[in-house]
């Protein structure tokens, strides 16, 4: 390995670190994220000819050919993130809108129990079904805002927003626009909708329900009798009736349920089919106002428009993954994406359940976004075998990727998310949920290995 390739991986490990350590540094993991990927690739430019002769044996031209070619990689390494970014940047927007007019407040309704246990159950598999159609992030936030409703006992809701980490991770994992990193393998191809609903969701579905089974041990007992009761806000603070909110509700997260169909139709990238969705939604909302304005005559400016909405989608998150995906592409094309895939392939002799197992594992300690992206570039997609589109590689990868990042509270965006919102400690989840999260885990890839083995032997 040459000088300028240890160079370029010390950027990115040191970049890495820092992102790792934001909360001592408290320096934006988006910035450092860009900077990792600026100098990734500018320490690539330094002799680039090197890197293409290794990666790009076809190409044979010299001096200013080289920095176009050079040129032309990056931008298509762009165009492939950015149907990503575009694809999270249509979802929060749709989910922001359906938020703000009210469309999660029947959640709230359905959540009502006395029993500790029942609300658990109920918790969970909510939070599984919403983490599935919206995102886990999303969804994880929505749950605790309704928990801190519900629950007084900070000990007892702990253990519950615990449980809202697991179902949202395990949710995501089986539908190909619940995480980052399906959205990812479905957006390159590696896995389709059909299959990844099809063999994973059983699979996550026990990852859920073992550790919920567990967790409902910890609490004992019946909701406090003067628990605060949950009403919808009043229509007075709202600017649309309830119709009009339905609507709303229907068509945005109709929409995104709605797109793998456009998909499989069109046969077009599932941006296309986020963006129709959110074109709808805007225009609908738009004709809703022209109503209000014909209604109340004037210029009145309305909070909640979609203009307005838009400016509250979290652009730091975008500006995060734009830096580490870059950066894992520059790994990609110095050719130790490569190297890393046939050592592993090596090492556990190409069985890819101990591949994605242990990579499942280290979602948990570090962004599953940058491991994920890394085994897109380290393993491509084969005609046939567990490399095929559909394969047992990339289902395990989405499954281990999404649900691992559960064993730690700092393993996923949900888990960091719950954790500044409930202030849970990192000791304390991995002393109290690690081992129950990792049982799940393994639980979930047993019960994968036997339907691939016994039940669905072929991708459908």
């Amino acid at each position: 390995m040459s000088t300028l390739s240890i160079s370029i991986i010390v950027a990115f490990v040191l970049g890495y670190a820092l992102i790792a350590m934001e909360s001592l540094t408290k320096i934006n993991k988006a910035a450092i994220a860009l900077l990792m990927f600026v100098c990734c690739w500018t320490l690539y430019m330094i002799n680039p000819a090197s890197f293409i002769q290794i990666m790009h044996p076809d190409f044979k031209g010299v001096g200013q050919e080289v920095i176009t070619f050079v040129n032309e990689v990056i931008t298509r390494h762009l165009g492939d993130t950015a149907t990503t970014l575009f694809f999270l940047m249509g979802a929060m927007t749709i989910v922001e809108i359906v938020d703000q007019n009210g469309g999660f407040n029947w959640v709230k309704n359905v959540m009502q129990t006395k029993s500790k246990r029942s609300l658990m159950w109920r918790i969970a598999f909510m939070t599984f079904i919403l983490s599935a159609i919206l995102d886990n992030l999303t969804t994880s936030i929505v749950m605790i805002m309704i928990l801190r409703k519900l629950i007084r006992n900070h000990n007892d809701r702990l253990i519950y927003a615990s449980l809202v980490i697991i179902a949202a991770n395990s949710g995501g994992a089986f539908s190909p626009i619940g995480d980052v990193t399906t959205i990812m393998l479905w957006n390159a191809g590696m896995i389709t909708a059909v299959g990844v609903i099809s063999e994973i969701f059983i699979p996550s579905l026990v990852s859920m329900v073992i550790p919920a089974f567990i967790l409902q041990y910890m609490l004992k007992g019946d909701m406090e009798s003067d628990v605060e009761k949950i009403v919808e806000s009043e229509v007075s603070d709202e600017e649309f009736g309830s119709k009009q909110r339905k609507v709303i509700f229907i068509v945005g997260v109709g929409g995104l349920c709605f797109v793998p169909i456009f998909k499989s139709i069109t046969h077009l990238p599932p941006f296309v089919g986020i963006l129709l969705v959110l074109s709808v939604l805007w225009t609908v909302t738009e004709l809703f106002y022209r109503h209000l304005h014909r209604k109340n005559g004037g210029n009145q400016n309305f909070a909640k428009r979609v203009s307005n909405i838009m400016r509250r989608i979290d652009m730091s998150t975008i500006l995060f993954f734009l830096g580490i995906l870059m950066a894992v592409a520059c790994l990609q094309e110095i050719g130790l994406l490569t190297q890393m895939g046939g050592s592993l392939n090596d090492i556990f002799n190409e069985n890819h359940y101990a591949v994605t197992g242990i990579i499942g594992v280290l979602s948990s300690i570090v962004d599953n976004v940058p491991l994920v992206a890394g085994c897109m570039g380290m393993y491509p997609i084969q005609a046939a075998g567990d490399m095929a589109v559909d394969g047992i590689f990339w289902q395990l990868l989405a499954y281990c990727a999404g649900v691992g990042g559960s064993m730690l509270i700092i393993g996923s965006a949900a888990g960091v998310v719950v954790m500044g919102l409930e202030k849970i400690t990192f000791g304390w989840y991995m002393k109290k949920i690690t081992w129950i999260a990792f049982v799940g885990y393994i639980a979930g890839i047993l019960s994968y290995w036997v339907i691939r083995n016994f039940l669905l032997t072929t991708p459908l």
